[in-house]
């Protein structure tokens, strides 16, 4: 008897399709990666085919689309009206909407406060006169992001209202920004909820981040420091935003949780995300499966934690160490196959179990 093969595309050529491209792999799936760099890329190194062609180039995406069962995006830059024209050919994950929120940050932030989710006060900035205008009710610091683009602490300032606004606009360079009041948080989250086609959901165990230098450092999971309230608020938040922006897939939101507990909305990706690479060894079902799971329609995965474990992202600067890391009998060691390594670049993660639960 004859296996149908099935075949996932994966719109993005980075660290998170190769992960997806293993997934898919360990359920006999294969995957063909989609980008307009994807010859010698970390997820096309593994795939079992690539196309390398731009997001917009039609030909080449109906021509992908023949070739595959569904689609899924391992980053939220894709652009959506991708996203729609292959929904026309196949099942896509995680969705036009979810793509085209997540792709700018007013959107995120106005749909948040639509949904009764507490945000940090913000402004929408298209000139420096907006921002001067905007400083001179600031109270305290505050952040001033390009609304597109920007991550791992790129495309953003901390400025005051002492800040020359005129400096501030011209340094961002960009046509629209948002500017928000900072947050003093205790800790940082965040909440990986998945949704299928019929509408289910559910969430992972929290994460409980720590960042350095805008770069996510350090996760613990599940969260040491969420209550069980926190984290059913959390749950709830996230299940909103998913359902909002008809998530079909897999979507993390981040958060600040103040000192008092509240929970302070941040931003969404709806794809795998950073702070859940632990689940590969600590979760039943971990997000990249999930992932693979939901896009082809085989039903969600268990996706209980086994114990608490910590998560490091090993960045260029760090593969010095990298002969010692190798020598951890208790370390997952992950490489992502970059060949260049550079200060702040993300080589590979590394996930450690902490202890049981419970």
């Amino acid at each position: 008897m004859e296996m149908n093969i099935k075949t996932l595309g994966i719109l993005g050529s980075g660290q998170l399709g190769r992960m997806l491209a293993i997934a898919a792999a360990t359920r006999g799936i294969r995957a063909h990666i989609f980008a307009p760099d994807a010859a010698g890329s970390p997820a096309a190194e593994i795939a079992h085919s690539f196309t390398e062609a731009a997001y917009d180039d039609e030909n080449a995406l109906r021509a992908f689309a023949q070739q595959i069962d569904a689609v899924t995006s391992e980053f939220e830059n894709v652009p959506a009206s991708t996203m729609r024209f292959l929904a026309g050919y196949v099942p896509a994950s995680p969705g036009h909407d979810a793509l085209h929120i997540a792709q700018n940050r007013l959107r995120e932030k106005n749909l948040a406060r639509d949904l009764a989710i507490a945000t940090p006060k913000f402004w929408a900035i298209n000139s420096a006169h907006m921002l001067q205008n905007a400083l001179a009710t600031l109270e305290g610091k505050a952040i001033l992001k390009t609304t597109e683009q920007g991550y791992d602490g790129k495309g953003q300032l901390q400025v005051s209202a002492e800040t020359d606004a005129d400096e501030a606009w011209q340094a961002l360079a960009t046509h629209e920004a948002i500017l928000e009041s900072f947050v003093d948080f205790a800790f940082e989250i965040s909440v990986l909820v998945w949704r299928d086609a019929d509408g289910q959901m559910g969430c992972f165990p929290i994460a409980q981040n720590q960042h350095k230098s805008g770069i996510l450092h350090q996760t613990i999971a599940p969260a040491p420091d969420a209550d069980a309230g926190l984290v059913r608020r959390a749950e709830e938040a996230a299940c909103a935003l998913a359902e909002a922006v008809n998530l079909f897939g897999v979507m993390a939101m981040e958060a600040f949780v103040t000192s008092s507990g509240e929970i302070i909305f941040n931003e969404i990706a709806p794809r795998p995300h950073n702070s859940f690479h632990w689940t590969i060894e600590g979760c039943i079902t971990s997000q990249f499966t999930q992932a693979v799971r939901i896009a082809l329609q085989q039903g969600a995965g268990n996706c209980a934690a086994t114990g608490r474990y910590k998560m490091e992202n090993l960045l260029g600067e760090d593969i010095a160490r990298l002969n010692a890391i190798q020598q951890q009998p208790e370390t997952a060691l992950h490489l992502y196959g970059k060949a260049e390594a550079r200060d702040g670049r993300k080589m590979g993660h590394l996930t450690t179990r902490l202890s049981s639960l419970g």
